[in-house]
């Protein structure tokens, strides 16, 4: 009780609190700077900034998007080394935007969101963290997807004796050298640790229950003229960022409209796959039985190889239960290891920011999402919790660009909300229409149809129910075009209680189209 009313008396009230200092958190802390908004605090649940930046440092961790288009518009680097840039440095990155837009004073480290609960009297946020509580006119959650690692339910697992671990908790005290050594998963994350374990381990086996399409990466260093260049002439640089901009653009139609029309970057890949790999029986387990695209598509120079060497066995199945030291796929293949590393990806269509966030209809987020799958009005805006916004929210994930793009956009959606409840004045907040939420899914979901995603493939875009409640069926330029501005007429404006929420005048209510 005692130490209840303390908590009670040092909570502190702000004008807006974001949730993560990844890509997200940091780049909201910038745009509300930018618009003149100074009474804000980050809250960090780690001890410092960078996301999955900070969090993923696994051996051979690097972005799989060009380097000079994974930045801001807002503060290019010059002085990238690689064409795809490594962690350490993507994070270093982060850390000098926190430093050059003077966010530290903002930042709260060791504050992980306990709970959320929208004030239906107040018209605020009351929050509870590991550190501070506060209050809140406007909430940005900027998690993000790739934030809290998943590791399947395997039976047998907690009696495994060597180190288990996932890729986005690497152990870095886990001795692999001239270990027996499992991967479990075949993601991003495991196409970058496998080469780089390959050589010290003593076997390396990969659990592979669905083999990926990967394509040649064409990573290389960016030699000190270019550098040079780009920092004395930033024209240059920018129009380097919009070429690959533009590249990946020319490609959306094919993932969204035109999947049939795939087959030659199936081709591509095919051959990348020959000529690393000459055994035909491994050829043939690494070779995918979907369309290209369905799943994520990996960029990699050295995975195929990696896979070809003598100390390294493929397993064509998935990870079904552990008994000792000894692990059984599906297929009933029995694998002796020392260590194992999950691979396998993170909760993406179930944040779980979503079980502690409270609206003010009494229930959590996550159990509305329950119902019919994650759902946000632009990717941004939940029916029934008011004045709470996502940056990576539902079904704005990308398949072939970088998400930066996409945070961009959202940044300015979040700065036109805060200006809208600017010009409203008093105590008010905006609430997504359930009409103006419906209608906007269905778009989304009408177009995802016929989408390269939705071609039959399991994947994390998908949910349990097999709705693609991750990815945006379109281009990061029409993304950009429909997040420009709040339509008011999507949103009720809540005043003081007793009052009926009133209709605010705008355009009437759009769907994705």
């Amino acid at each position: 009780m005692v130490e209840h009313e303390q908590r009670a008396q040092r909570v502190r009230h702000v004008r807006v609190a974001v949730i993560g200092s990844g890509f997200g958190g940091l780049g909201a802390a910038v745009r509300l700077r930018r618009e003149g908004v100074t009474d804000f605090v980050v809250l960090e649940r780690a001890d410092s900034v960078g996301g999955t930046w900070r969090d993923n440092t696994y051996p051979g961790c690097a972005c799989d998007v060009p380097s000079h288009l994974y930045s801001f518009s807002f503060a290019p680097n010059p002085d990238w080394p690689r064409s795809f840039s490594g962690q350490s440095h993507i994070r270093a990155y982060l850390e000098r935007i926190t430093d050059t837009f003077g966010l530290r004073p903002h930042l709260r480290f060791g504050s992980e969101v306990r709970a959320m609960r929208w004030d239906t009297e107040r018209l605020l946020w009351e929050i509870s963290t590991t550190g501070e509580d506060w209050t809140a006119d406007v909430v940005v959650s900027a998690t993000g997807p790739l934030s809290d690692p998943r590791i399947p339910d395997v039976p047998g697992l907690a009696d495994f004796p060597g180190p288990v671990f996932h890729s986005a908790r690497w152990d870095h005290d886990a001795e692999l050298r001239g270990k027996r050594v499992a991967v479990v998963g075949t993601g991003a994350s495991a196409a970058q640790i496998v080469p780089a374990i390959q050589p010290e381990a003593a076997r390396l086996t990969l659990f592979q229950r669905t083999p990926p399409w990967v394509l040649p990466r064409f990573d290389r260093r960016i030699t000190a003229p270019e550098r040079w260049l780009h920092a004395k002439v930033p024209a240059t640089g920018l129009l380097r960022r919009g070429t690959l901009w533009g590249v990946r653009e020319m490609q959306v139609g094919l993932f969204t409209k035109w999947p049939e029309r795939l087959g030659l970057m199936e081709r591509v890949t095919a051959a990348h796959l020959r000529r690393a790999v000459k055994d035909p029986a491994l050829r043939a387990k690494l070779t995918p039985d979907y369309r290209i695209g369905c799943k994520r598509i990996l960029l990699s120079d050295d995975y195929y190889p990696a896979l070809a060497r003598p100390n390294v066995d493929v397993v064509a199945s998935g990870l079904a239960e552990v008994r000792g030291s000894t692990l059984v796929a599906a297929d009933g293949t029995e694998t002796e290891a020392d260590v194992i590393v999950f691979g396998t990806g993170f909760h993406t269509t179930d944040m779980p920011i979503a079980d502690r966030v409270t609206g003010a209809n009494g229930t959590t987020l996550a159990e509305e999402w329950r119902k019919d799958g994650m759902a946000a009005l632009r990717g941004a805006s939940a029916a029934g919790f008011p004045n709470f916004l996502f940056v990576i929210g539902p079904n704005t994930g990308l398949g072939n660009n970088s998400m930066i793009l996409i945070i961009e956009a959202q940044l300015n959606y979040l700065a036109d909300f805060v200006r809208q409840l600017d010009t409203i004045g008093g105590r008010a907040a905006l609430d997504a229409r359930p009409s103006a939420v419906r209608a906007w899914n269905r778009g989304i979901q009408r177009r995802m149809e016929r989408t390269v995603w939705n071609t039959g493939c399991r994947s994390w875009y998908l949910d349990a129910q097999g709705r693609n409640t991750t990815v945006w069926p379109g281009s990061t330029a029409e993304f950009r075009k429909v997040t420009r501005r709040v339509d008011l007429a999507e949103y009720q404006l809540l005043r003081a209680p007793g009052r009926r929420p009133a209709s605010v005048s705008g355009a009437g209510a759009g769907a994705a189209r």
